[in-house]
């Protein structure tokens, strides 16, 4: 052979060798052999993760020390409460204040400020002899304050511990809660309705601006106890809650030291199932630092009492029914014993530790008895310096209003809270302008460095930031498609134990040996896959996709569609629920993902690491808004269908298309609202280039919302001197990819010839 030959047959050697095209396997990979669902294998994979995790929580939090005010923090009882002299009585012609009277009490309806408009109303039962102690009593949500005191039917005699507290010289004041009804969740002005609990529907609103339901809540109790603890002369203040009013009595205990015991019956227990509970129970991050027994040690060294006894039973959310759908699953039942005694053991040592004494578990029954037993109610009052209680009067009181009907008080509570978390979505802009205030730069060059504690401050409080991927770099592969232009491969990589990343990579088929090419990350959206951009047998390739990681691939371009884990509808959204109290979302996982993607496609000798970008449809256009953000390998961003003035989407109860009217309850972001809605987001891209494709008739919001949000992020890439390096193209097509504005950005930025 002579030399020149051996020379070339050497190099195709060398070049087959080298070049994935017509290959099984990529180079430097191992042979995919999965047969299964790989992406609800990742679904299955990051929920095994969170489980462990959950399980692990309480010897975490062993290590710390609670702290009051980052409790206040993740319930959102952040608000200065309004001062007031008095509550004022509740009174009309049909309905006088006065609500009924026995010989040892007064019962009157009455009503105090707490927050700008919201006030908090219920009964007020004044002893006729000088009160011994001042409590807020709080009824479980399903049941009335009248319930408490035998004024309606649906409480045993028994259960009624309320009365029985008045009957021995105690002022009582009993707000109303929040039920768990579902009927005023709507809005007829947009023809939209839910069967999301009332409880759930102010969630979701206030959720987003950082507070809960639950810190609504508290707040009432403690603009009650500022008042009682004005009161001279001053007084014993007590607070006690059943069911979900326990909840509210063991957080305001903890919260406040001016109470001086808290009993809290029917609710105390361990957390780490708190997932399968409402989603208005939902707390982000609180298991890293609380659990039932945490919350204990905050109220130390003051009185605690604790009663073991049955919680009304949720079995979920309101059925659907004409039309009302899009409710979180979720369900509340009694906690066994043995968890509430195991719970206890736990807080019984955190409390001695931090300097009480008086705290004790009652049990009614076997843990499945009626609130307020004689044993629990006798160590409240004896925490109170009162004498045992004596037994319920035969003496039911009797109710004075006419026509009075609790569904119109609490049509008034359940709306005052909408339109205060309403507002604060309306002045949300302000506060953002605010947090954001300190953070500037002079030029492109400089803003990376002035926005990196915006970005530390994003990923870790809201996004919720993992460890760096732990698993080795270990990728494996198999070829799926042989099209004309391009040739595609699966690809798998371990992230964290059980958690992995996969996704399609199309390698276009005229790429030389050595040659380096732009990549585009291809982002499918809500329960989508990789397929869906690229295979025409997929129903969704056409229609929303347009298949448009083949289209790229055919224009040269390196195309790379990761799976995320959107997928499996409940079997999704249940990560979120068990994520957040770990103070970790699906952005948590998906992030890692891409760090791990990145990684490994910077590695490849066909990839440019400088020209990675990223391109991605509704779910995959909050994806685009997300993670280019905070991994500034990939070059740029686009966000197809999905750009909005997001703070309003999520919260807005006057929009059809508003995320609180559907299931995807999964799109809550604690405290987003305050600190970094969608323009923010893009200035964390900046000073790489962003671009919006919008399509007049996508549903999932309006021109003029997208318009005005994107203002923001024209006006801000112009101030930093870089307003080529930002665009938005409106089309008139529905919720799709229409792949013309958006193509030639990439040719441009990426530096890449387009077809002839």
């Amino acid at each position: 052979m002579r030399k020149h030959q051996f020379l070339l047959l050497s190099a195709a050697i060398c070049a087959l060798m080298t070049h994935p095209v017509g290959a099984q396997t990529l180079p430097g990979t191992q042979p995919l052999t999965d047969t299964g669902d790989l992406a609800m294998e990742m679904v299955a994979g990051i929920d095994r993760y969170l489980m462990r995790e959950l399980a692990a929580s309480p010897e975490r939090r062993s290590r710390l020390t609670p702290r009051r005010d980052r409790l206040r923090e993740i319930l959102g009882v952040t608000d200065g409460r309004l001062p007031f002299e008095s509550a004022g009585v509740v009174s009309t012609v049909r309905a006088p204040g006065l609500v009924a009277s026995t010989p040892s009490y007064r019962v009157v309806a009455v009503r105090w400020p707490v927050l700008p408009k919201v006030q908090a109303e219920g009964l007020l039962v004044t002893p006729r002899l000088n009160p011994v102690a001042r409590l807020v009593v709080l009824p479980d949500a399903a049941h009335t304050p009248e319930m408490l005191l035998g004024l309606a039917p649906g409480l045993p005699p028994e259960a009624q511990f309320a009365r029985r507290l008045a009957e021995n010289r105690m002022e009582v004041l009993i707000p109303v809660l929040i039920n768990r009804e579902d009927t005023m969740s709507a809005n007829p002005a947009v023809n939209r309705t839910t069967n999301q609990p009332h409880r759930e529907f102010i969630h979701r609103m206030a959720y987003e601006m950082g507070r809960t339901l639950t810190g609504y809540e508290v707040q009432k109790v403690l603009a009650a106890v500022d008042w009682s603890s004005a009161i001279q002369p001053r007084l014993p203040i007590g607070v006690a809650g059943y069911g979900e009013g326990g909840l509210i009595a063991l957080m305001a205990g903890a919260l406040d030291a001016r109470i001086d015991a808290t009993f809290v019956s029917g609710h105390f227990q361990p957390r780490e199932q708190v997932w399968e509970q409402p989603l208005y129970r939902n707390v982000w991050s609180l298991l890293t630092e609380f659990g039932d027994a945490e919350v204990a040690s905050l109220v130390a060294p003051r009185a605690l009492v604790i009663e073991a006894s049955r919680h009304p039973e949720v079995a979920g959310p309101p059925a659907e029914r004409d039309g009302r759908r899009g409710a979180a699953t979720g369900k509340i039942t009694t906690p066994p014993l043995e968890s509430v005694r195991a719970e206890f053991a736990r807080a019984e040592t955190l409390y001695r530790k931090a300097g009480g004494q008086k705290i004790t578990l009652s049990v009614s029954a076997d843990g499945t008895g009626q609130p307020g037993g004689t044993e629990a109610l006798n160590a409240f009052a004896a925490a109170l310096g009162q004498p045992a209680l004596g037994p319920l009067s035969i003496l039911v009181p009797k109710e004075e209003r006419q026509g009075f009907n609790p569904a119109v008080r609490h049509a008034e509570q359940f709306q005052e809270l909408i339109d205060h978390t309403q507002g604060l979505v309306r002045s949300s802009g302000a506060v953002r302008r605010a947090f954001w205030s300190k953070t500037s730069a002079a030029n492109a060059q400089d803003w990376p460095k002035a926005a990196a504690a915006q970005k530390k401050h994003f990923w870790e409080e809201l996004m919720g930031r993992m460890p760096a991927p732990s698993e080795p770099l270990a990728a494996q592969s198999r070829r799926i498609y042989d099209e004309a232009k391009f040739t595609g491969f699966e690809v798998k990589m371990p992230v964290w134990r059980d958690v992995f990343a996969y996704g399609v990579l199309l390698l276009p088929k005229d790429l030389k040996p050595g040659e380096r090419r732009p990549v585009v990350v291809a982002q499918h959206g809500l329960e989508g896959r990789p397929q869906d951009l690229v295979d025409p047998k997929t129903k969704n390739a056409e229609i929303a996709y347009a298949r448009y990681a083949a289209a790229l691939a055919n224009r040269g371009f390196i195309v790379y569609a990761p799976q995320n884990p959107y997928i499996g509808m409940e079997r999704f959204r249940v990560l979120m629920r068990k994520a957040n109290p770990l103070k970790l979302s699906l952005f948590s996982f998906i992030i890692g993902q891409h760090e791990r993607t990145l990684e490994w496609l910077k590695k490849q000798p066909f990839t440019d690491p400088a020209r990675i970008a990223f391109y991605g449809l509704s779910y995959g256009g909050k994806t685009a808004m997300r993670v280019p953000a905070l991994l500034d390998d990939y070059a740029l961003s686009i966000c197809s269908a999905d750009f909005n003035e997001w703070v309003w989407k999520v919260t807005s109860v006057d929009e059809p298309f508003s995320y609180m009217y559907t299931q995807e309850y999964d799109m809550l972001e604690f405290n987003l609202g305050n600190t970094h809605n969608y323009a923010e987001m893009a200035s964390m891209i900046a000073p790489r280039p962003f671009m919006v494709e919008r399509g007049h008739k996508d549903g999932v919001g309006i021109d003029e919302w997208v318009a005005l949000e994107y203002a923001k992020v024209r006006r801000f890439y112009t101030n930093l001197g870089i307003a080529g390096r930002t665009e938005i193209e409106f089309f008139d097509g529905p919720h799709s990819i229409h792949g013309v504005g958006t193509f030639e950005f990439l040719h441009k930025h990426l530096n890449w010839p387009k077809p002839q």
